[in-house]
Formats: structure tokens, C-alpha cells, sequence
């Protein structure tokens, strides 16, 4: 159908009362070149000032809305940043979803996000809770061993994201945390398959509900078939880390914990950006690789769900002032427009982080690519947005969006969860310590902190000491790089030279941020107090260190004794670190 021709619409695809195939079936045949080329792209978007639509993000190199929905017609979006009240968003969600509704066709939009519940600021990977409740990370929910918890984490998050029209989850991330340097192992689960498939299945069921419908947020599964075994523990968002190995022949083991996403029925999967060297399969991303998306993925797990690329494979791209290369990793040789066409023969459906609509329809124009192969994956794009009832009920309710998100119900649940997931490594007859005792703390929120005590100014005048600390990595050149923290996990001396300082004056306990396992072995052989944390409040963990909770976590991943050990591990294969200063499922009670 030409761009030209305006035919009357054919409107039967908004009765609810036929078959979901059948109303895609419609909605299809009447879909020009141009409106069916902008379902592929699903890319960020920002909001304006107040919840208005953005005239465009020179941070992210991003246009207007109006450009994406009336030029690109495009629907499905990434949502950066959101407001600080959870009614501006979904006024803005609204405002969106009538620009959608202005169109030739009026396909709704469709929102996603990336994790936004815990302590974590990455735009590539997660991002701040703002007005939602606040949770561990991934890796924290995995440390409380509880996956009823993880599914009300799930049903609490389904709440809030609705409230706000976010109906699609770029999350659970089941891969495995085999390599201990790297920087992505605060979304996973840990380093167990089994534990991290029974989470992430409990997971994808707080979301999506035993079956996808009208109040269930989509969950996409990721990064298939496993992003964990990366060479040097870099990551593959950029070149240096593009290679994923598996010297130890590991590569099934990284499946099982999609396995159990499957039988969980989760509707989108991932593929990371990653290429597989020395398997079977083609030293490609698996974004590009037909064996990985078409052989494994469609035809030995049967999955006929949507497929959505990870972000930026196809389009260079200026991030935070610095220009970034596609991340066509193994391809970069090929053109934008061969790299796009290689990834729907792989078996994808959808191109994420790209906007360049102009590429697919030259493509079909040329006779590269079938439209009949855009029908495959439209339907399957289409069909979701019926099942979610995004055409019957598009838009929010704005007063109920502020009762809901961020609850009292709901953030007690989240503090609760934090407090459960502190993990004691080490103990001493300092802890649990009595309110009112005299305290140094360092990285703790003075007025919380007072709370349970007394500050004072140095360890000589407290009674015990509580340092709170980051886990080490290495800066690297950009300020998108240092979002991902990489390289040696050995704390620098001065660091554990203070802390052995302190705790040769007073009790001390070190509370380490472990968003990848440091070493903490300087630091157990200082006799302190050793917890670990995977997101909590100052409150959380003071609870935790005067007995007011109880310390129940366990840790999701080994310790490691020493960066030769981590050096000489196998990046694909579990618990390989020679001697691990703390095995996993290692946590004391006070």
C-alpha cells in the first residue's frame, strides 16, 4: 500500500469480541510499507519538562516524539529517565498514548524500562527507583533465597509499572555469574543455575501473571544464551569485551536458567550483544546469529515469542558526548542495512536502541527482504499489544498513579526485602550492638545513623565503627564506560589501610556494595565485621547490626581469596576460583 493512498479504515481489529489472531489479521492487511516498518524499532525516549513530550535529548542523540510517531511511526519505547512523581509520568504516558492515537491507524504504544526498583543509576543496565519502591538488586533477592519474595517483588513491580503505562519489562537478566570480574552481575541472580532459574521463573510470574493479559507487564528474558562467560570479565557493550568464551565446554550449562523462563511462560527474550568464539556457532553476536536465534531459541525451545535485539547493532551512536560504534560485533564489516537484514535471517523481530526506519523499508523496496517476513514478526508484535489490551484501555489513571507507586505497602515490602538480603560474612562479639551506643560512621547518613546511636567525630571517641564501601573497579576513559565498573576487584591500599587503621582503634564493621565479589580478604584477616549488601538503606543494614532483623542472606555467588585466583578461573564455568575466602550460600546469623 502506498504512503499516498488513505483508504477508509477497516476498525474491526478494535472489537474485543473476536479472536486476538483475527484482529491482528486485520490491523495487518491494511498496514502500509511505512507502518509496518515502524513497529521494528524500539528505542529510548525522554519526557519534558513537567510530563510534556520531549522535543528531543541531545545527551542520547535523541529526536522528538513527534518525529518517532508521526514521521517514524513508531511504537514501542525505552523510557529513560521519569518524573519525579509518578502522576507527571503517567500524564505524560497519556499525552504519548493521544499522539498514538491521532494516527492513520491508532496503534497504541507500547512503554519498556529497564530495571528502575533499587540503588543502581546505569542507563545501560538499570536505573534509580525515583518514586517507586525501593528493593535489592537481583542479586540481593537472590541472597534471600525466597522466591515467594522475588514474586511479590515481581507483582509489586507489575503494580507500579502499569500504574505509569510501562508494560514492558527489559528484565529478568538470568545469565550467570561465572566470571567474577564482570560488570553486569548486579541484575543476575547469582552464580548457580539452579537458583538462578527458580528466581527468575518467580520473577517472570509477578510480572506477567500465570498467563500474559490485561493487567500484566511483558517480561523480557535476558541475554540468550547466557551473557556471563565474557573474556577478562569486560563487557561487550564495548569492543574490548566483545568476546564471550567457554574454556571450560560450558556453553549448555548457561541455557538452564532460561529453561525454567520458558516453562515460566516469559513473552520477550534478549540476545546479548556477545559473539560465541570457539563453539559451534558462528563467531558472530548472537544478536546476528541464526544458529543461536533460529536454531536454538525458535526451533529446539520452540520459542515464538518476541525477539528483541539488544541495543545499538545496527547504527553508530553519540552517548554522553562520546561516540559510540555499533555494537555489530563480528559484522562490522557489513553495512548498517546488510547487519539489519542479518539479524531478521537470524530470527529476530525487533532492532533495540535504533530508529533508522528508512533502512528496513529500502530494504523490501529492494527486494532484500520479503514483506512477507515483516508480516512474521508485525503479527507477533501486534498480537502483544492485543493481549496486553493496549488498544481497549491505552491510558492511566494519573490520581491513581500516585497512590500506587511508591506506597507505604509497597516500600515497607521493598525495606523488608533490603534488610533480608544483608549478608553477614564474619562476626565478633561486636555485633549485634545496643541502640545508644556511641558510633563512627563512614558512607552512612549521619542522621540516620543517629537513629540508633550516638555520632561521634573519630573511632577513638565510638564505641564501634560502621564503614560502608563501594566494591573496587577500574575507571575507564568515558563517563557511559565508568557506568560499568570492570577490571581488578583488589581494593586500592590506602583503602585498606584506613580501614585496618580503624579497626586497630575500635570494633569496626566493613559493609561492602559486592556488585561484583571483591576481595576481601585484607579485610577478614583485620578481624572486623564483614556484611555485604546488594542495595540497603543506611536504616536497613543498622537494623540488621543491632538486632532489630534478623541476618538471614546467603551469598548468590563465591568470594573470592585473590585476583590470581580469579585470573587463573575458567570465564564459563561456576565456582572456579581456587580456595574462595566465602563459598556461596555462605551467611552467619547474629
Amino acid at each position: 500500500m502506498s504512503n499516498d493512498a488513505t483508504p477508509e479504515v477497516d476498525t474491526r481489529y478494535r472489537d474485543a469480541s473476536l479472536p486476538v489472531d483475527e484482529r491482528v489479521d486485520i490491523l495487518l492487511n491494511q498496514m502500509t510499507l511505512e507502518e509496518k516498518a515502524g513497529l521494528f524499532f524500539q528505542t529510548m525516549i525522554t519526557m519534558g519538562e513537567g510530563g510534556t513530550l520531549s522535543a528531543g535529548d541531545p545527551s542520547f542523540g535523541l529526536p522528538s516524539t513527534d518525529e518517532y510517531v508521526n514521521v517514524r511511526h513508531m511504537n514501542h519505547f525505552n523510557l529513560l529517565s521519569v518524573a519525579p512523581t509518578a502522576g507527571e509520568t503517567a500524564q505524560w504516558h497519556n499525552r504519548l498514548q493521544e499522539l498514538a492515537a491521532s494516527t492513520r491507524l491508532g496503534i497504541p504504544v507500547t512503554i519498556s524500562t529497564d530495571p528502575r526498583h533499587s540503588f543502581t543509576e546505569n542507563p545501560g543496565a538499570a536505573l534509580l527507583s525515583g518514586p517507586f519502591s525501593q528493593w535489592p538488586d537481583a542479586l540481593g533477592l537472590a541472597a534471600t533465597r525466597d522466591e515467594a519474595l522475588v514474586q511479590r517483588f515481581g507483582d509489586i513491580a507489575r503494580q507500579e509499572y502499569t500504574a505509569v503505562g510501562i508494560r514492558v519489562a527489559l528484565h529478568p537478566q538470568v545469565d550467570l555469574a561465572t566470571e567474577p570480574r564482570w560488570a553486569r552481575q548486579l541484575q543476575t541472580f547469582g552464580e548457580d543455575a539452579e537458583l538462578s532459574g527458580r528466581m527468575g521463573a518467580a520473577y517472570i510470574r509477578g510480572f506477567q501473571g500465570d498467563e500474559l493479559g490485561a493487567t500484566s507487564v511483558s517480561a523480557m528474558v535476558k541475554h540468550f544464551p547466557g551473557g556471563g562467560p565474557q573474556k577478562d570479565g569486560e563487557d561487550p557493550h564495548f569492543a574490548y569485551g566483545r568476546e564471550q568464551v567457554y574454556p571450560g565446554g560450558q556453553f549448555e550449562l548457561h541455557l538452564k536458567p532460561f529453561e525454567a523462563a520458558f516453562a515460566a511462560g516469559v513473552s520477550q527474550v534478549m540476545p546479548y550483544y556477545g559473539m560465541p568464539i570457539g563453539t559451534e556457532h558462528e563467531e558472530v553476536g548472537f544478536g546476528f546469529n541464526k544458529t543461536v536465534l533460529t536454531g536454538l531459541l525458535r526451533e529446539r525451545y520452540g520459542f515464538d515469542g518476541i525477539v528483541c535485539t539488544d541495543w545499538g547493532l545496527i547504527s553508530d551512536a553519540q552517548i554522553m558526548g562520546t561516540p559510540f560504534p555499533a555494537r555489530a560485533w563480528g559484522v562490522e564489516h557489513l553495512t548498517p542495512a546488510e547487519r539489519m537484514a542479518k539479524i531478521l535471517d537470524a530470527g529476530a523481530d525487533q532492532f533495540g536502541g535504533e530508529r533508522c526506519t528508512e533502512i528496513l523499508i529500502d530494504l523490501v523496496r529492494a527486494g532484500v527482504v520479503a514483506e512477507d517476513r515483516l508480516d512474521v514478526s508485525a503479527r507477533r508484535l501486534l498480537r502483544e499489544k492485543f493481549v496486553l489490551g493496549l488498544f481497549e484501555n491505552p491510558y492511566v489513571d494519573v490520581a491513581a498513579a500516585d497512590r500506587i507507586v511508591g506506597s507505604a505497602e509497597f516500600r515497607a515490602v521493598g525495606d523488608a526485602a533490603q534488610r533480608a538480603a544483608i549478608t553477614v560474612l564474619t562476626a565478633t562479639d561486636a555485633v549485634p550492638f545496643a541502640r545508644g551506643a556511641k558510633l563512627y560512621v563512614e558512607g552512612i547518613d549521619a542522621e540516620a545513623a543517629a537513629a540508633y546511636g550516638d555520632v561521634v567525630a573519630t573511632p577513638a571517641e565510638a564505641d564501634i565503627a560502621v564503614l560502608r564501601l563501594q566494591a573496587p573497579f577500574e575507571q575507564r576513559p568515558s563517563m557511559f564506560e565508568s557506568f560499568f565498573h570492570s577490571g581488578s576487584l583488589d581494593f586500592p591500599a590506602e583503602v585498606i589501610a584506613h580501614v585496618q587503621e580503624v579497626a586497630a582503634s575500635v570494633p569496626t564493621v566493613v559493609d561492602v556494595f559486592l556488585d561484583r565479589p571483591a576481595i576481601l580478604t585484607p579485610f577478614a584477616e583485620a578481624g572486623v565485621v564483614l556484611t555485604a549488601n546488594w542495595g540497603a538503606s543506611s536504616a536497613a543494614l543498622l537494623d540488621v547490626l543491632t538486632g532489630a532483623a534478623r541476618a538471614q542472606g546467603k551469598l548468590p555467588f563465591d568470594v573470592p581469596r585473590s585476583m590470581a585466583a580469579v585470573e587463573a578461573s575458567r570465564p564459563d564455568v561456576p565456582f572456579d576460583t581456587a580456595d574462595p575466602l566465602f563459598r556461596f550460600g555462605h551467611g552467619l546469623e547474629l
